[in-house]
């Protein structure tokens, strides 16, 4: 009877904790999931380039003389035309007007010419005159002729080169430092530089792209209706209110760096940006359609390529490998291996395995900052959110403050005998 006794008490207690074996099994883990649909978005490259003037002259003696004086402000804007120095014209002066007494001589020379001339040819019938005669009054008249035009064309030159004894503003632009002083001899033997004008509306943005990803943007399938728009970022941070326009693209790689250079054409009315100034810029190469945003977190990666967890039929767990085009904004831009409609797992990553069911909830991305974790046995919360430690089982290592003579120490009040 005993024995029958203790096989049911026993056949109990193994009921029993296999009722609790069950009972105590763990619920799927939790994950946060984001239901991913395709979009486009624009593909943008961020590049750092510099700024250079749009157009720049040199301002040059083109004529040798003493420079007498500086007429323009040094800094400020000069407008095509604008009169920037004298050189002393007394020399060109000089020569314009023997230009001209050669042209007067040259004049009348060939006014006696042609009289001779028009003399012969009306005589030339009535055999009064030979023929040696007639061709020779022929030839002076063209010879005094062909003087003359020699003589106008010194005259045009020596005006020419007075004309450049005040010295203009060859383009629009800023001017800059002055390069040579008052009383100084230019022009003599070369084209001494004077100064220089720079044309800062607009400026142009030299900046390079890597080869690889040139290539990569051009084999894309884009839409490339608003590619060309460059944004550009200044030191501080801000956004110039310009955009600029992407106007110039190499075909040709730097063989030193692997880069293609490009260019872009940026607004700058109120002069504010300067030439030789470094910035950022974000240039927009086209529209990529049929693409996926998924947060960076979701996206792992092995030996193999990139890869997703996403939460299938029954809730169980699938990879899916991926081709990441690039990262924007905190999120990858995925371009093959996700479907519309899939449940990519973004947090709760590490709970997930393939083929295991799971708990998907809608993910939210985390903005706010974590919480102090609460009071514990009359302890002040900790900042940052962690747990306080086990004061049962944590080692007391502060010692006794020290105590100055203002300060006594306080006696502690009389509790009541425990029984």
């Amino acid at each position: 009877m005993r024995r029958i006794l203790s096989i049911a008490a026993l056949a109990a207690a193994l009921s029993a904790c296999g009722n609790q074996e069950q009972q105590a099994a763990p619920p799927p883990p939790e994950v946060g999931v984001l239901t991913v649909q395709p979009t486009t978005v624009a593909l943008e490259q961020d590049v750092s380039g510099r700024l250079a003037a749009f157009r720049t002259a040199d301002v040059r003696a083109r004529v040798p003389g003493v420079l007498e004086r500086r007429v323009y402000t040094e800094g400020t804007d000069v407008r095509e035309g604008d009169v920037l120095f004298i050189i002393d014209p007394a020399q060109l002066q000089a020569s314009l007007g023997a230009a001209q007494g050669q042209q007067a001589q040259a004049q009348a020379q060939y006014t006696n010419a042609k009289v001779a001339a028009d003399r012969a040819r009306q005589i030339a019938p009535t055999n009064f005159i030979s023929k040696s005669d007639l061709d020779n009054a022929l030839a002076n008249e063209r010879s005094a002729e062909a003087a003359l035009q020699a003589a106008r064309s010194a005259v045009q030159t020596a005006q020419i080169n007075l004309g450049y004894a005040t010295v203009r503003a060859p383009i629009s632009g800023r001017a800059g430092k002055q390069q040579v002083t008052e009383g100084a001899l230019v022009g003599q033997g070369d084209v001494t530089l004077l100064t220089t004008i720079d044309q800062i509306d607009p400026l142009y943005i030299n900046f390079q792209m890597s080869a690889a990803d040139f290539n990569r943007i051009r084999a894309l399938p884009l839409d490339r209706e608003n590619a060309g728009q460059v944004q550009i970022i200044l030191g501080d941070g801000s956004v110039y209110e310009q955009p600029a326009t992407m106007d110039f693209s190499g075909n040709v790689i730097d063989p030193n760096t692997g880069n293609v250079q490009l260019r872009a054409s940026l607004p700058n009315p109120d002069g504010r940006l300067l030439p030789g100034s470094f910035v950022s810029l974000r240039a927009n190469m086209g529209q990529q359609s049929g693409v996926f945003q998924v947060p960076q977190a979701a996206v792992l990666r092995d030996a193999q390529s990139a890869y997703v967890y996403v939460v299938g039929e029954g809730d169980a767990v699938v990879r899916k490998n991926v081709r990441t085009d690039r990262a924007a904004n905190g999120q990858w831009i995925i371009g093959e291996g996700l479907a519309a409609g899939d449940r990519v797992i973004v947090s709760g990553v590490q709970k997930a395995t393939p083929e295991a069911v799971v708990s998907p909830v809608p993910w939210q991305p985390s903005t706010a900052p974590a919480a102090a974790a609460p009071a514990v046995d009359g302890q002040p919360p900790i900042a940052d959110g962690s747990a306080p430690q086990d004061v049962g089982n944590a080692q007391d290592t502060t010692t006794e403050p020290m105590l100055t003579p203002d300060v006594k120490q306080a006696t502690p009040a009389p509790t009541e005998a425990q029984d």
